[in-house]
């Protein structure tokens, strides 16, 4: 049996479900787009190939198994892409939340059963059908929850829109001793300025540190707060671009050590001047989906 708990983003992790690019299918219809950074490379022709992005997961799988972390995989669907792990559930202390996301996506959720079977059924929870919630959304800190959210009336009209307000009293309810703390996104068809979820903006490091893009807040009291919380010297702020190169999207196995995408050049360096241990691996054709290395992962148990 797997005995879940995850706490927070950076304790050293244990066991991870991470997703996969085989028979990711061919290149989807410029109208069957989840996010506008996919759009824009189905247009320009550039858009990833399945080989390519095979060889970036097993590099990330090399680093998780270096450091001694079990590693499952979805069973491969054909023709369906399951790169993206974090969206369909994440765990908060010893629950597995099944996210409900965009219904196309739902038998990515089937295809780790052989994963949920070692799990006991009563710390797995559905989402009732109004709550939207997907993983890059929610992160657990310690007593707090982070949820990035959308909360404007055009939320159904809002491809981008991944988590909605019945998701955050939803999480709520259900965590009633955390400090729920949600964040409104901004969400935009503009893939520069659209932050898919709060790992796209946001991400808490160890040594207190943590990773930070203004814009990608539509309150600035919101993005105040974090500030504040973690002191403005503890802070690496990323540019527009390099938002948009998913330089948030980091993944921590541990306190000390960073997953990061190796041409972060600027973040990296930071990261290491931190004392950070910082494992680089190539991840730049699946960053043109919008997601990176957080997004790949669904952690069940860190110590």
């Amino acid at each position: 049996m797997l005995h879940l708990n995850v706490n927070d983003e950076i304790s050293t992790l244990k066991a991870v479900v991470l997703g996969t690019a085989e028979s990711c299918g061919p290149v989807p219809k410029p109208e069957d787009a989840y996010d506008p950074k996919s759009l824009e490379h189905i247009l320009a022709g550039t858009y990833p190939k399945e080989a390519d992005m095979v060889k970036e997961m097993e590099a990330f799988s090399q680093v998780l198994k270096k450091h001694g972390v079990q590693v499952f995989r979805p069973e491969v669907l054909k023709d369906c892409n399951q790169i993206f792990s974090r969206d369909i559930a994440f765990v908060i202390e010893n629950k597995l939340i099944k996210a409900n996301i965009l219904p196309d996506r739902e038998k990515e959720f089937d295809a780790i059963l052989h994963v949920l079977d070692r799990i006991a059924d009563e710390d797995i929870i559905m989402c009732p059908e109004e709550v939207h919630v997907e993983g890059g959304d929610v992160m657990p800190w310690n007593d707090y929850i982070f949820i990035g959210t959308y909360t404007a009336p055009d939320y159904p009209n809002q491809i981008t829109a991944r988590t909605n307000q019945e998701a955050v009293d939803f999480i709520s309810q259900k965590f009633p001793h955390k400090t729920i703390k949600s964040f409104e996104l901004r969400k935009s068809t503009n893939p520069r300025e659209n932050a898919l979820h709060l790992d796209c903006c946001f991400q808490p490091l160890g040594k207190g540190k943590a990773i930070l893009h203004k814009n990608g807040f539509l309150v600035e009291e919101e993005y105040q707060w974090l500030v504040d919380y973690f002191g403005k010297d503890n802070i690496f702020e990323i540019t527009a671009d390099e938002m948009y190169e998913m330089f948030s999207n980091v993944f921590s196995i541990s306190p000390e050590v960073v997953v990061s995408e190796q041409h972060f050049t600027r973040l990296n360096s930071w990261m290491r001047k931190q004392g950070f241990i910082v494992e680089e691996v190539p991840y730049a054709e699946i960053a043109k989906q919008e997601g990176l290395l957080r997004c790949s992962t669904l952690p069940l148990v860190r110590e």
